[in-house]
């Protein structure tokens, strides 16, 4: 073979090899969580992305539980999975990185509206555009439910809530089994009951329930208790919140959905002040 004609095809096969391998760095493998290529004169030890739970020098905390393809996901065994890819990548020769997104919209942390639970509302348009941001944000309770059962009336009525007191997030047995850290879901996970949720409706002020797993229902009553909290249309349910070593007591809330037209649900972003 001509030797002129071998190098060139040395160095396109070369050329081909490079283009694959830097293919294959891009998603599903997440950015920060694998080595860094420091050839343009950066150094590693400047390039290690900071991910906090608590900021502003412990006064803030991040109640959102951090997306991962191994979070959980309702009835399934086998997580969220892969949401994440990176059709558009510099390393492939794009002028930036372009991500695309796609997961159900009561993944991880997330919103309910009242079309989640009943299709009148859902078809009249009752989605997550709607809900009153008053409402999600402002003080909040934090308090601790018996770890022993779930949310009944008979718990609701011995944490003792005081009237006037409209936004609660509800720290259970969830948190202490780390059950969002978990792939597999867990249908034992604790929730209201159905009569834990009426007396909620009937002898209380609050609007706003936040609670520690990826539905506010137990998985017995899922339906019964969400009925009786969606119906009125003024209560909002933040689910799969992240409530581990914070203290119980009163906190300003800051919750924000994503303005998601036609929606039911919607991840949202949940922080505590104190």
């Amino acid at each position: 073979m001509n030797p002129i004609l071998l190098l060139l095809l040395l160095l396109l096969l070369f050329s081909l090899q490079a283009t694959l391998s830097h293919a294959t760095t891009a998603y599903p493998s997440i950015p920060g969580t694998t080595p860094v290529d420091v050839s343009s004169g950066a150094t590693a030890s400047n390039l290690i992305p900071p991910r906090r739970e608590v900021h502003g020098n412990g006064r803030i905390f991040d109640i959102t539980h951090r997306y991962s393809p191994d979070m959980p996901a309702f009835g399934s065994a086998d997580g969220v999975g892969q949401f994440l890819w990176l059709p558009h990548s510099m390393k492939n020769g794009s002028i930036a990185n372009n991500s695309e997104m796609k997961l159900p919209t009561h993944t991880g942390t997330h919103v309910d509206a009242p079309g989640h639970f009943f299709d009148h509302y859902f078809d009249a348009g009752f989605d997550v555009d709607t809900l009153d941001l008053d409402v999600l944000n402002g003080e909040a309770l934090l308090v601790d439910v018996p770890r022993d059962k779930n949310i009944t009336a008979e718990v609701m009525e011995g944490l003792h809530i005081p009237k006037g007191v409209r936004r609660v997030l509800f720290r259970t047995l969830n948190t202490d089994r780390r059950l969002m850290f978990q792939k597999e879901f867990d249908s034992s996970y604790v929730g209201f009951m159905e009569d834990g949720a009426k007396w909620l409706v009937e002898n209380t002020d609050i609007k706003l329930i936040g609670i520690d797993y990826l539905s506010a229902a137990a998985c017995d009553d899922l339906s019964p208790a969400h009925l009786v909290l969606l119906e009125g249309r003024e209560i909002i349910l933040v689910e799969a919140l992240k409530l581990d070593d914070i203290q119980p007591g009163i906190y300003s809330v800051h919750c924000l959905p994503l303005r998601l037209q036609g929606a039911e649900g919607s991840p949202i972003r949940c922080i505590l002040i104190k």
